[in-house]
């Protein structure tokens, strides 16, 4: 099974860049299927009101089930004080299976961390760069499994991709994924040192061709096995805890909700 653990989706409120406008899933989607990708992680676009987008994702989740899995997006300022609440409902009531966060936003906070580790839940966190707040992070809560995607930055910083190499081979709850890693010769380097145990296949869609991201994976020199833990293995380990305890959810969907989630399929 091939999943693709790094998607965007629905819309945003920035209105000042794709990221925080919309994420459309139609032409992900057959993109993804033509190129064999079985199963995707979705999470919102930036947005003004993480709760109720997660709803949204949590919608498009529920209608597609044997293809979407989705992170609950939160917001380390604006959701000060209510991070618990908002994670708890993500996981009890709406089956999300991770945490979203994006620097972007603010630096990631204990009650971010805290919830994770109640939850069991992994958490993406975009450090655009800021490499070094992963040794904080690995060493405050060693019962996290923290993915710090693109190698470490989007922004193609080779340094900061060389550095995460170094916590990726140090830390056993440190992780990353391929989303956009331009230079091929460092994801090379980064499965060769850390082992492909530590490395997650995702796009970055819907922005970026998944058929294109996966092509990176599909041609390292690893063997069989390795390619099987980044192209679904190491995500299906990082959510069982949750997934695997799953409950009985109940959704509270609002009308709202439902045309969002149809505008962000389009």
């Amino acid at each position: 099974m091939i999943i693709d653990s790094h998607c965007h989706a629905g819309k945003g409120d920035g209105l000042t860049a794709p990221a925080d406008t919309d994420a459309p899933l139609g032409q992900y989607l057959v993109r993804a299927q033509a190129a064999g990708i079985n199963r995707t992680v979705i999470f919102a676009a930036f947005a003004d009101d993480y709760r109720r987008a997660n709803r949204v994702i949590a919608r498009m989740v529920a209608m597609q089930p044997q293809r979407l899995m989705g992170y609950a997006f939160v917001h380390p300022v604006a959701d000060k004080g209510r991070v618990a609440a908002m994670v708890a409902e993500a996981v009890d009531q709406l089956g999300l299976v991770g945490i979203k966060v994006h620097a972007h936003d603010g630096r990631i906070t204990r009650e971010i961390c805290e919830s994770a580790r109640r939850h069991r839940l992994p958490v993406l966190y975009d450090v655009m760069g800021d490499v070094p707040v992963v040794e904080l992070l690995a060493q405050e809560y060693p019962e996290v499994n923290f993915i710090i995607p693109h190698l470490g930055s989007y922004a193609d910083d080779w340094r900061a991709q060389l550095a995460l190499i170094d916590h990726l081979e140090r830390h056993r709850n440190v992780f990353t994924d391929t989303a956009g890693v331009r230079r091929f010769d460092i994801l090379e380097q980064a499965v060769r040192r850390s082992g492909a145990h530590k490395v997650l296949f995702g796009s970055d869609g819907p922005w970026l061709h998944p058929g294109v991201e996966l092509a990176k994976v599909q041609v390292l020199n690893i063997g069989a096995a390795d390619r099987a833990l980044i192209l679904g293995g190491n995500l299906l380990r990082l959510i069982a805890p949750v997934h695997g305890a799953r409950r009985p959810v109940r959704r509270p969907w609002q009308a709202g909700d439902m045309m969002a989630m149809t505008f962000a399929q389009s």
